[in-house]
Formats: C-alpha cells, sequence, structure tokens
C-alpha cells in the first residue's frame, strides 16, 4: 500500500518544499521590483514571469540546458558530487519555477495595493525600511500573500511537464501523481487515473477552501463593530471588547488605586496628560529653498517660518502639498536647501539629502493613513519603538486623554468615527515630539460638526506646541483661524505673504486676492493720482492707496460691500438687485450699477451683474424691503489696484 501512495507522498514533499522556496523567493522579488526605478524594469518583469507564460516541456528543456551534464550549473555541481537530473530535487526545481511566477505577480498585487501615504507616514515617523516591511507591508498582504501561496501549491503539485524532463517518472522516486495519472490512462488502468485525479483534486480544492475560510472569518473580525462609547466625544471606558489593557484606560479620577494597579505593570503611573513638548534656548526656524520639475509648472519657493504656525493657502495643484512632502523627504527636490533648526535636511549643492525618518518631521494627511491593521494605541506608539515599554505606554495613555480618546486605546481605526481617526492621526504625529509639524489639509475629510471640533483641538494643541507649524488648506476661514502667518501659492510659486490681516486686507496681486477670496475683479484705468476708471463695473472709482504705474486691474471683495441711505459718500452709486443666492447665514447679491436692469421685475440673468455683494441674513432681511435702487458704496480705503506685472 505503502509503494503504491507513493506518488502521493512524493507530490506532497515536492509541491510542499517548492511552494516554500518559491514563498521567499517570490517574496524577496515582489519587494525589489516594487522598489526598482531602474533600467530595463520591463525586461527583468518578463524575465519572472516567463515560466508561467511558456510551455512546461520549453520550461523543462531550458532546466536541462542548465542543470544538465553539459549545462553551466550542471557543470560545476557534478564537480562537487551533486547530481539534480532524474531525481525528486530536479522535480522540487522544476515545480519551483513553475510556481514562482503566480507567487511573485500576487504578491507584488498585494504589494501595489497598499496606500503610499501608510509607507510616507511609517518613515516620517522614524521607522526604517525593515520595521516598515515587518510591522506595515508584511501584515497588510497577508490576503494577497495567502493567495499566492494557494496559487503556487496548487501549480507545484499539478506539474507534469517540466517536471517529466527533469525529474523523469521513476516509481518511488520521482513519479509524483500528475506523472502517475498520465502513465495509468497509458496503460488503460482507469480506475487507478480516477483514484489520483480524486486525490489531487481533494487536496487542491482543500487548500483552496481552506484558505478563503480563513479570509472569510479574518474579514470578520476585522469589521466586528464595537459597543458604541457615545458621539464623536467619546465616554470613558474600557476596550471595546471588554479587555483591560493599560492604554485603553481613562483618566485616573475614573478608576479607583486598587482597580487601576490591577491594569498596570508595577510602579507605573498614568498621566492626565502627554510629556510637554521639549523645549530650546533657541527659536525654532525652517528655511526652506526649494526648486522641482512638475508636470505642468515648475515649483519653485522660498520661505522661513519661525514659531507662529504659517498657513499655506492656494488651490488644489498649486504645489502646496508637494512643498510639505518634499520637507518631509517624501519627495526629492531637483535643487535647494532645506534647514531645520540649523540642521541641513537637504542640500543639493552639498550633497546631503537626509531620509525621513532621520528628520524629526510629524506628517499628517488629510486621508488620516492611520495604518489599518494596528490599533488606536499601536498606532498611536509606533513612533515610540525605541522608548521603554513603560515610558511608552505613558506617552501613549498621556495622547488619549489629551484627544479625548479614552477607552478606545484598543479599537481598531474602522472601528472609530471620522473625527476619532483624524485626532488619531494628529496625536500620532505629535507623540514622536517633531520638530516641524506638517499639516496637510487634515480637516477637509471632516463634517462641518467634527471639522469645528476637530479645529478647537487643533488650536489648542498648537498654543504648547514648540516647533514649527506648517498648515496646507484652501480653505480661507480655516487658515484665518488657525494660522497668524499667511502664504499664498498659485501654480507653484509664492504669490503672497505675510500676517494674515495683510495678506487678506492687501493681497498684492489679482491672483492672490482671488485666492483669498475676493470675487470681484474689473479692468482699470488711470484717470487721475486719486481716480481710476473700473470698466467692467461702468463706474469710476476714488482710491487712497497710490495708484501702481501700468494699472490694469481693480478688485474689491464681496463682504466689504456696504449699503447706505444716501448718495452722499464717495463711491456711492445707485444699485438694483439681479438676483440673489443664499445660504442657511449669508445671502449672496449680484448688483448692477447706474442702471435699471432690462426686465420689468427687475431680475436678469445672473450674467448682466457687475458686483457680488455679501449680507448676514439678518441684514438682508431688512435691506429686501427697502424700494431701489439701494445705494451701493465701496469705500475708496477698500479698493484693491494691480498693475500689469503684479
Amino acid at each position: 500500500m505503502a509503494l503504491e501512495l507513493s506518488p502521493l507522498w512524493i507530490s506532497l514533499k515536492v509541491a510542499g518544499l517548492a511552494t516554500v522556496v518559491a514563498f521567499f523567493s517570490g517574496l524577496a522579488a515582489a519587494y525589489w521590483m516594487l522598489g526598482y526605478r531602474g533600467p530595463g524594469k520591463s525586461l527583468i518583469e518578463g524575465v519572472l514571469v516567463a515560466p508561467l507564460v511558456l510551455p512546461p516541456t520549453v520550461v523543462g528543456f531550458l532546466l536541462l540546458l542548465v542543470l544538465g551534464r553539459s549545462g553551466p550549473l550542471g557543470q560545476g555541481l557534478r564537480s562537487l558530487g551533486i547530481n539534480l537530473i532524474f531525481t525528486w530535487y530536479g522535480a522540487v526545481i522544476a515545480a519551483t519555477v513553475v510556481a514562482f511566477p503566480l507567487m511573485y505577480r500576487t504578491t507584488l498585487g498585494a504589494f501595489e495595493q497598499i496606500d503610499p501615504t501608510l509607507i510616507q507616514v511609517a518613515r516620517t515617523l522614524g521607522a526604517r525600511e525593515g520595521r516598515i516591511f515587518w510591522r506595515i507591508l508584511l501584515p497588510l498582504s497577508v490576503p494577497g500573500l495567502l493567495a499566492g501561496l494557494t496559487l503556487a501549491f496548487a501549480r507545484a503539485l499539478g506539474e507534469f511537464g517540466a517536471t517529466l524532463m527533469v525529474a523523469g517518472n521513476i516509481p518511488g522516486r520521482t513519479q509524483t501523481m500528475p506523472m502517475a495519472i498520465y502513465f495509468a490512462v497509458e496503460a488503460g488502468a482507469m480506475n487507478e487515473a480516477w483514484l489520483w485525479v480524486a486525490i489531487i483534486l481533494m487536496v487542491s480544492l482543500s487548500g483552496i477552501v481552506g484558505a478563503n475560510l480563513w479570509q472569510a472569518q479574518r474579514h470578520c473580525r476585522a469589521n466586528t463593530v464595537l459597543p458604541e462609547t457615545g458621539r464623536d466625544l467619546a465616554q470613558p471606558s474600557l476596550g471595546g471588547d471588554g479587555v483591560k489593557r493599560p492604554w485603553a484606560l481613562a483618566p485616573q479620577t475614573v478608576y479607583p488605586a486598587a482597580q487601576k494597579a490591577a491594569f498596570l505593570p508595577p510602579g507605573l503611573e498614568l498621566t492626565p496628560a502627554p510629556p510637554p513638548f521639549p523645549r530650546s534656548s533657541v527659536p525654532p526656524s525652517l528655511h526652506v529653498t526649494i526648486y522641482k520639475p512638475l508636470a505642468t509648472f515648475p515649483l519653485e519657493v522660498s520661505f522661513e517660518v519661525g514659531a507662529e504656525p504659517l498657513g499655506i493657502l492656494g488651490a488644489s495643484g498649486s504645489g502646496k502639498s508637494m512643498t510639505l512632502r518634499c520637507i518631509a523627504g517624501v519627495e526629492t527636490p531637483a535643487s535647494g536647501r532645506i534647514v531645520l533648526n540649523n540642521r541641513v535636511l537637504f542640500d543639493s549643492e552639498a550633497g546631503i539629502n537626509l531620509p525621513s525618518h532621520r528628520r524629526r518631521v510629524g506628517l499628517l494627511f488629510q486621508t488620516y493613513a492611520l495604518f489599518p491593521h494596528l490599533t488606536v494605541a499601536e498606532n498611536i506608539g509606533f513612533g515610540l519603538q525605541d522608548l521603554p515599554r513603560g515610558e511608552r505606554m505613558q506617552r501613549v495613555s498621556g495622547w488619549l486623554a489629551t484627544m479625548q480618546l479614552q477607552g478606545l486605546g484598543d479599537r481598531y481605526p474602522d472601528q472609530i468615527s471620522g473625527g476619532q481617526q483624524q485626532r488619531v492621526a494628529f496625536a500620532r504625529a505629535l507623540a514622536i515630539a517633531p520638530e516641524v509639524l506638517l499639516l496637510d489639509e487634515p480637516l477637509s475629510a471632516l463634517d462641518t460638526y467634527l471639522r469645528s471640533q476637530v479645529e478647537q483641538q487643533l488650536i489648542e494643541t498648537l498654543a504648547g506646541y514648540g516647533g514649527v507649524t506648517l498648515f496646507v488648506t484652501h480653505n480661507l476661514e480655516e487658515v484665518f483661524r488657525v494660522c497668524p502667518q499667511i502664504m499664498v501659492m498659485a501654480a507653484g510659486q509664492p504669490v503672497a505673504s505675510g500676517t494674515k490681516h495683510a495678506v487678506f486686507e492687501r493681497p498684492g496681486s489679482a491672483i492672490a486676492a482671488q485666492i483669498t477670496g475676493c470675487k470681484n475683479f474689473s479692468r482699470a484705468t488711470r484717470l487721475s493720482p486719486t481716480t481710476i476708471q473700473a470698466e467692467d463695473w461702468n463706474c469710476v472709482l476714488e482710491v487712497v492707496e497710490p495708484i501702481p504705474p501700468g494699472l490694469s486691474q481693480v478688485g474689491f471683495r464681496a463682504h466689504h460691500i456696504a449699503f447706505v441711505k444716501t448718495p452722499q459718500l464717495p463711491n456711492t452709486f445707485p444699485g438694483w438687485v439681479v438676483s440673489t443666492s443664499e445660504t442657511p447665514h449669508r445671502v449672496t447679491l449680484f448688483l448692477k450699477l447706474n442702471g435699471r436692469p432690462e426686465r420689468a421685475d427687475g431680475l436678469e440673468p445672473r450674467a448682466n451683474y457687475h458686483l457680488q455683494a455679501e449680507l448676514p441674513k439678518e441684514l438682508w432681511q431688512t435691506w429686501k424691503q427697502q424700494p431701489m435702487p439701494w445705494y451701493v458704496h465701496l469705500a475708496p480705503e477698500r479698493v484693491l489696484c494691480w498693475s500689469v506685472t503684479e
């Protein structure tokens, strides 16, 4: 009976060993190809997957050429007394070669599906490539790796052509189940052939079904909804699954000392707040001068930042996020210099380019970029791996309390709300005490209520942060509330910078005015040292500021337009409402100056208006009762003028 079943044991032995070899070699090749950007990538890819598309007999023939007596490798092995041809080792090699492409391609696909921002965040948190591989890349690729293992084993188990040419069909030594089936059919032993077919089907399907069941159970556990702890501001509790873990504890006032001692290692006391940020006698500073060609324009910025948060304002695609990524080391500029607290992070001329994990930079994305397979506590503590366990737990507990995340330390990111996820990401970035904090539109993915809550938390935390802060956004009100200093960017270049009041009051250029919310623009010509003609508004305006040489454009902010009772004030004109647009709290009026609307009801197509004005709802309720025309006042000190060169 043992002799009759020898093809089964040989097949399992060959397929098992071939799968192990294919797994590790495919994993290594996939990881290498994931980051490879050198020449000949397509050719290398073709060579690696060639056994998948070539006929098995061709693969076997090529192996014979390499491993045979005349082959380059075969000759060397023969000198050592090793012969692989017509042995079960040869069968393992043949099975490994044909199974490798399936393992490689499946693993590479799993790696490529991982969000690259997770890798970038891990680097900024101080993780080296080895730790990123074991803690981020490999765990998140488990489903793909399991699929690759299953496919590689099934392919190795069913290999026939290459094995026959390299190992032959020696009963009890190299005869595998596929060969036993073939030669049984050749000999007319159909019952024996059916037996081997049934066995090989059972083994292959058992592996596939087992892998699918394991993935289904894993998916079910990952998507288990834990009990709610309240709204976004969670109430203190133990972990959602009832497990008492040190970093899931609420503040000390919730648990008596005896109960708390049962959860903590000896001598460890939780603090209600994280350790203070390290203070330096030298004021924080960041100097950035970089140039990087992009697809549509070159990124060319130069600025300095101190202790006050700097808001970088601009439209989508203006180069704001790329600037942060260059500072973080995620992207590399073509040239320039980045100096943080007198420490050179990048200098193209000196050949300095510190990797992300050495820059001491905290990077916060709008997508949160939390590690989905790690708990809230593990996410916060990811960058603290060099600290002793007790101190690491202490700091994580403090940040949980500070960010109002008590009781959520043992939950996973998909088990908490969006606002809580953003606070976890914020705590994770700050836990490493970075010298510069880079916030890339951190509030844009939140709804209005959560945005307000997280924004207040952000302002309070930044008030105690002693490093440099860069806050990227395209939200005007958001940047005005959070940042005392503002830099406006357009097409990869700064177009205005200064205090928030100075930038919004005098943006310096039409594009900067547009980005900072100005909605009224007109072609303009100079009439005298104090008057200009606003051609598109059909009016003459008095101005207070000196008119720039080569005047070409004039602007006026919608919320600065006022309505007065009499036309005696300068820059006051009769106006009619063409149409309106309402929001819950404000009304936008589309006005026509110095002329009635052509329609009798006073309403024309919106394209025929001159100016937009914004009024609070309460003031609109008062004015809409007044007969038209209303007197529209454009205060001379609020008129914005620009020349062609600005």
